[in-house]
């Protein structure tokens, strides 16, 4: 039996116990628990793929506000129900100290639904206010800045890996970014070990399509925080990278998925960096 059938038999099981209060008002219509079931496929593959659940106890759950760290959290706790995610999760938002932050959505939220979380406050906010010249978009340094923050939360709460919400067009729109304004072939990997050697970033939703996110956060009816309370909107390289995606798939349904794949299957020999592939060294065999 293929991974992708043995999931499904799995999800298929019938689950013990109550409805998690989070899916408790979810929508029951057979569109709906399709899409569930994708997201949680497509979790489980990842994990799979990148062996992200190795030697793992207790993750930190980055959770913005935002659609894709809601379903994340979501289809992290749908798949910890059925029994399939052995991990203790905690999630944590980072208050930055942006302005009219609504700070009681997300902590009344997550009580809610009975989910362990942590907010942390700390004012990053006003430090890219005084660091980034006036016109330039915030998000490079306050990403960078709620990265450390999340990495220092995460030692503290005795964590194995910081676990983040990006997703299949992320990790594309990385990858063309990098290679078309940084000259690099380099994308958003699923899974990295931080520079100090101590933590994994996991993103599980690797897999995922943003559009079937947006689907899924709108019926759950998560209380979503809009991300430009600062004033600020990301950069418009990325945004053209967006279209351009857009654009393609419009015209080419399926090519995300295949650019995506093609991140996965790298042939060295055939590229140019002399790093990867020893060139030099490389030569024809004379007949004797």
């Amino acid at each position: 039996m293929g991974l992708n059938a043995k999931i499904e038999d799995e999800l298929d099981d019938v689950v013990d116990g109550l409805v998690p209060a989070l899916f408790r008002d979810a929508p029951s219509s057979v569109s709906f628990n399709k899409l569930r079931k994708r997201l949680l496929r497509q979790v489980r593959q990842a994990f799979d793929d990148f062996g992200m659940l190795k030697d793992q106890k207790r993750w930190l759950v980055g959770l913005s506000g935002g659609k894709d760290s809601y379903s994340l959290l979501a289809v992290l706790l749908d798949l910890q129900w059925r029994g399939l995610l052995p991990v203790e999760l905690l999630a944590c938002n980072l208050d930055q100290g942006q302005p009219n932050f609504p700070k009681h959505i997300l902590p009344d939220y997550l009580t809610s639904i009975g989910v362990k979380h942590r907010i942390e406050y700390r004012d990053t906010y006003s430090i890219v206010k005084e660091k980034v010249p006036q016109g330039a978009t915030y998000c490079s340094l306050c990403s960078r800045l709620r990265r450390g923050n999340l990495y220092r939360v995460a030692r503290e709460e005795g964590c194995d890996a910081l676990v983040l919400g990006h997703h299949r067009e992320d990790i594309l729109e990385t990858f063309f970014m990098n290679f078309f304004h940084g000259g690099r072939l380099a994308g958003m990997p699923a899974k990295l070990l931080n520079d100090e050697g101590d933590l994994m970033v996991l993103r599980p939703l690797a897999y995922c399509a943003e559009d079937d996110l947006a689907k899924f956060a709108a019926a759950m009816e998560f209380p979503i925080i809009p991300c430009d309370l600062c004033g600020s909107q990301d950069g418009l390289q990325r945004n053209a990278m967006k279209a351009m995606l857009s654009d393609i798939e419009t015209r080419m349904p399926g090519r995300k998925d295949t650019m995506l794949r093609a991140l996965a299957h790298v042939n060295p020999s055939h590229l140019l960096d002399p790093k990867l592939f020893d060139f030099s060294g490389l030569s024809a065999e004379k007949p004797l």
